[in-house]
């Protein structure tokens, strides 16, 4: 008899579109920045990886030492370069990309995601720093008032209302 919770691995095959988040080591140059990622762009190529879209690496201030170990070394870093690439590839290979992202001695950590094609970056909002509207008085001052009065009961029966009981 078979279990019903036993889980089945499907083996995925074709081409899928991932994006690749890095941060490489802040003892990196300037001026080899740019062979840096052109190292890493090529390691993507070698598993015959279609570059879709991607952002140069700027150097970014972390929330937390992170630590790589480098020369049997262990570095802490609270800076790093974050950069991104989206590309296509095949799935079967993507074991070998992962293996040598793991190899590498620049990267200090990465990220790599399964998505789409399309651009999903959000557009930016711009942010409201005066929360209240402008009235002008008669004399042609302007004076600061609330936008609107809220009430918490009104408030509170419009999302029972919007509640659905299931």
């Amino acid at each position: 008899m078979e279990n019903s919770n036993t889980e089945t691995i499907v083996k995925e095959e074709g081409m899928r579109v991932y994006e690749l988040g890095y941060l490489l080591v802040p003892t990196i140059s300037e001026e080899n920045l740019a062979s840096e990622v052109g190292i890493l762009k090529d390691a993507l190529e070698t598993f015959s990886a279609v570059t879709i879209s991607e952002e140069y690496p700027k150097l970014i201030e972390l929330a937390y030492k992170m630590n790589k170990v480098i020369a049997n070394k262990k570095n802490k870093f609270d800076t790093g370069y974050f950069g991104w690439i989206k590309f296509e590839v095949e799935v079967s290979v993507l074991a070998g990309i992962k293996e040598k992202l793991d190899k590498s001695d620049s990267i200090i950590r990465y990220l790599l995601i399964k998505t789409i094609r399309e651009n999903t970056i959000a557009s930016k909002r711009p942010v409201r720093n005066d929360l209240r509207k402008r009235n002008t008085k008669k004399d042609g001052e302007s004076a600061d008032t609330p936008a609107l009065e809220m009430n918490k009961e009104e408030v509170d029966k419009k999302i029972d209302e919007l509640i659905v009981a299931e």
